[in-house]
């Protein structure tokens, strides 16, 4: 099993590092179909992880597959209740059992953040979501001012509790997917760009849209303000080996949702340098690209050659070959219409034309458009699985493990300009990864009798947990 593990790890790195393997690797990003196939509701997957986890791991041993998300149904809901989050429709509670989680953005005049709070969360984003943005997403947590409330410390109590349950239970999933079935996890980290933030979770799309048109340059300073702290979550959730990417899930900064012109001026210009700090760390980062991002192949083109895979759903993967493919792996691209509504036949066929089309040099990872849910057929993803290992296939020999280092990183001669990645004059009054600082705690104790780095030091570390928890609710939750 182990060495299954390390010919799969192999294969899926050659291909990331954007050559050609033995052979293509599978990596379907599989959600509530897990669910369907274990004979599970949507239900049981989204409010028990222990069941995802599971039905995740039926499917990699089932499916032979080289790659999977340790869970892709990733918002548990029993976490997001233990909060009081209100903008999730619960399968089985809220909606239908057999019904994906649902995320329900708020009318514009209740958005979460208001449109004269710009300069709130410019000030101190990590304040912001503490002290504004959370007592409005939870139906338990006070505002700022009330008076507190037995379910409001409940809510904290629980949520950081449960999240830390949640979170210390993927490394053992990890490695029962290696032990059991010689599966290797896909990815490890999170990203989002600043500009969806606001988008999805904060000022709402409709709100962000006004604001573009009335106050673009404090939306400018707000995604400015957002960037490094979305960088130290990205690199601090990151894989500690540098093998697997840093998932990027892509959602409103692509044309039609924005002009090319508001792309260029605020979208890029704060994705790009913390794409570059990740890649000059040792860090590839996945551009999970749902919907057509096809409109920005150029400025993508600009990153270093595989800082990142990029993942096709919507837009014309032939087209992103011909941009992108001599620069970057890349993944996807099978319609999930095709998945749920076409026969085994035409999967096969498709999947042909894909392979045919930009993975006759290597390079390329077998997956569906986009995340796979309850309406993919289980015959048509076994079409697409056998199919690939029957036809991908580049060479018949053995696959040799590889001597040199698994990883994908930038060569060792690369070199980083003084504007390559995050710009360091950026210096935020609270940096990223602290709630409050050590300098601002020392003022209150009046004396330290011993060893005051070790006291600094453990402040600090419990602080970040705060951190992890505020940001986590935003970005994963």
């Amino acid at each position: 099993m182990e060495q299954l593990y390390n010919e799969r790890l192999n294969r899926y790195i050659t291909a990331m590092r954007n050559e050609k393997p033995d052979k293509i690797p599978l990596r379907p990003f599989v959600a509530e179909f897990t669910a369907k196939y274990a004979g599970l509701t949507c239900q049981e997957v989204a409010h028990d992880f222990h069941k995802a986890f599971m039905a995740a791991r039926k499917c990699a041993a089932d499916f032979d597959w080289d790659a999977v998300v340790a869970n892709m149904v990733y918002v548990w809901t029993g976490l997001t209740q233990a909060i009081g989050l209100t903008y999730y429709g619960v399968p089985g509670i809220d909606i239908p059992p057999n019904v994906g989680f649902q995320y329900r953005e708020p009318k514009k005049e209740d958005a979460f953040m208001k449109p004269d709070e710009y300069d709130q969360l410019i000030d101190d984003p990590t304040a912001f979501l503490y002290n504004v943005w959370l007592p409005r997403v939870s139906a338990d947590i006070c505002a700022m001012g009330e008076l507190t409330s037995y379910r409001n410390n409940l809510a904290f109590v629980k949520g950081g509790m449960a999240m830390l349950d949640y979170f210390n239970a993927f490394g053992p999933q990890c490695d029962l997917l290696r032990t059991e079935s010689g599966t290797v996890s896909a990815i490890a980290g999170m990203f989002k760009a600043p500009f969806d933030i606001l988008a999805d979770k904060l000022r709402g799309y409709r709100g962000l849209t006004r604001d573009m048109a009335t106050q673009p340059q404090k939306v400018l300073e707000a995604c400015e303000a957002l960037m490094p702290h979305l960088y130290h979550v990205a690199v601090n959730s990151a894989d500690p080996n540098k093998q697997v990417p840093i998932g990027y899930w892509m959602h409103r900064g692509c044309i039609p949702f924005v002009s090319a012109g508001h792309f260029e001026s605020h979208y890029w210009p704060t994705v790009k340098p913390a794409i570059e700090e990740l890649w000059r760390n040792g860090h590839q980062t996945l551009f999970y690209a749902e919907g057509d991002w096809n409109h920005h192949l150029d400025s993508f083109a600009e990153l270093p050659d595989r800082s990142i895979v990029y993942h096709v759903d919507r837009g014309d993967i032939f087209e992103v070959h011909k941009k992108l493919g001599h620069k970057f792996c890349l993944s996807g691209g099978i319609p999930n219409a095709i998945l749920a509504l076409h026969s085994p036949d035409e999967v096969r066929s498709y999947c042909k034309k894909v392979i045919d089309g930009v993975a006759q040099d290597g390079g390329y990872i077998m997956d569906a458009s986009a995340i796979m849910n309850y309406d993919t057929k289980i015959e048509n993803l076994k079409a697409l699985t056998d199919f690939t290992h029957e036809y991908g296939v580049y060479s018949s020999a053995p696959y040799p493990i590889r001597d040199d280092d698994l990883r994908v990183v930038p060569p060792t001669d690369a070199v980083f300009g003084s504007d390559y990645g995050i710009n360091k004059s950026l210096n935020p009054k609270v940096k990223p990864g602290i709630c409050i600082p050590w300098e601002e705690k020392r003022k209150e104790i009046p004396k330290i009798s011993g060893d005051e780095e070790l006291a600094r030091k453990i402040w600090e570390n419990v602080d970040a947990f705060g951190n992890m928890f505020i940001w986590q609710c935003l970005l994963s939750f």
